[in-house]
């Protein structure tokens, strides 16, 4: 690595689309098709998580130099932030290109190892970590910008500020070492239909600063169903009449629809009320629409990934920003076993809403629901800080 860093930058525009979409995921063609029916302004997620994660790099002029792929894909975001690159010629032809495609990540991959960069930057998801693996590997380190639905592998930062300041330390020659990290991804048509099939592919080097980088999501339903069952016997019969419920993804908030002998959307989010299933698998503007109609008032009832400790941002973005704030920051219950809360050894629980006003509103001590009558407090925040 030379005294300038060298950072390559791939945006996948279409990153994080499924998820308020309620798709589970932002791969095929379905996704496209929907995107190309939405307005520029619709589709920024992406592109504002770039620019959350870079604009801390803005203020190092000479220490950084960056090659990216033409259009959304890089280069806009880059001249927003007044920070000039290099086009690869072949991305010069595709300047003004629609939606982009894994085969476009592919080749900007490709092009950005050829042109010697130190490390690629990338905002995705699991698919786009993937399809950038197929053609890295472990040439150059790579670190990812979160900005997917589904993002199990351990190559991304925790939030957008989190890589920004990991970059910052690689530009001011800071001590950063390397570790090799799974890239994984799951089965997106399998996902739909509330069936996990998380598939290894390989390891890429990434920048090993432990405060910045999620973990690997860890799977199965461990030995946690006799704690699940408790909670939700704890929660049910708490819940109040005419109160609308909003129940999360995972196998423990699964537990309460079936206390309340109601079918379940394992890996979506399901809206209830006095023991009846108002919507099932829920985007959200369904979540929205119930919100009109819910006169006694609203709940969010969330769970913790595993290994990671994400509440929001991860599977479940269906939880907006707008919905979290409907529903009101005090109506939030957090549930997890103490086991999960105990695995994360002092580090806190995350939030990355891609509201980064709101991530700070949710952060701080709260309480966590870890059995029947039973609760932790416990620190939320938006880094491992």
């Amino acid at each position: 690595m030379s005294a300038t860093l060298h950072i390559g930058l791939i945006v996948n525009p279409l990153a994080g689309l499924g998820g308020s979409l309620a798709l589970k995921g932002s791969d095929g063609e379905e996704l496209r098709e929907l995107a190309s029916k939405l307005l520029p302004e619709q589709r920024t997620r992406a592109m504002d998580r770039v620019e959350r994660a870079l604009r801390v790099l803005v203020e190092e002029g000479g220490a950084l130099r960056f090659t990216c792929w033409s259009g959304d894909m890089g280069e806009r975001m880059l001249q927003h932030l007044g920070l000039s690159a290099e086009v690869p010629v072949k991305a010069l032809v595709n300047r003004d290109a629609g939606l982009t495609s894994a085969e476009d990540t592919r080749l900007a991959a490709k092009e950005l190892v050829a042109a010697g960069v130190d490390i690629i930057v990338f905002a995705g998801g699991d698919g786009t970590a993937r399809d950038i693996y197929d053609v890295v590997g472990q040439q150059c380190p790579v670190l990812g910008i979160p900005a997917g639905v589904k993002m199990q592998s351990g190559v991304f930062a925790v939030s957008p500020e989190a890589a920004g300041e990991l970059l910052l330390q690689l530009a001011r020659g800071g001590l950063v070492g390397l570790k090799a990290q799974e890239v994984r991804d799951i089965d997106e048509e399998a996902f739909r239909r509330d069936v996990v099939r998380s598939r290894f592919y390989g390891e890429m080097l990434v920048p090993s600063e432990g405060r910045y980088l999620q973990h690997t999501k860890v799977g199965g339903r461990e030995s946690h169903d006799l704690v699940a069952a408790e909670i939700a016997a704890w929660l049910v019969e708490g819940m109040e009449e005419g109160r609308t419920y909003f129940i999360g993804p995972g196998s423990t908030t699964a537990a309460i629809m079936e206390e309340l002998g109601l079918p379940n959307t394992l890996l979506g989010v399901d809206a209830i009320c006095d023991g009846v299933l108002l919507v099932s698998d829920a985007d959200e503007n369904a979540l929205l629409e119930v919100l009109t109609g819910a006169e006694g008032g609203a709940a969010i009832v969330v769970t913790v990934i595993g290994g990671q400790g994400h509440v929001f941002g991860r599977g479940n973005q269906q939880f907006s920003p707008a919905v979290i704030r409907a529903v009101g920051l005090g109506n939030i219950t957090i549930i997890a076993a103490k086991s999960k809360i105990s695995a994360l050894e002092g580090r806190p629980l995350l939030v990355d809403t891609n509201d980064p006003q709101l991530d700070e509103e949710l952060s701080g001590y709260h309480s966590i629901v870890t059995g029947y009558d039973d609760h932790i407090i416990y620190r939320v925040s938006t880094s491992l800080l």
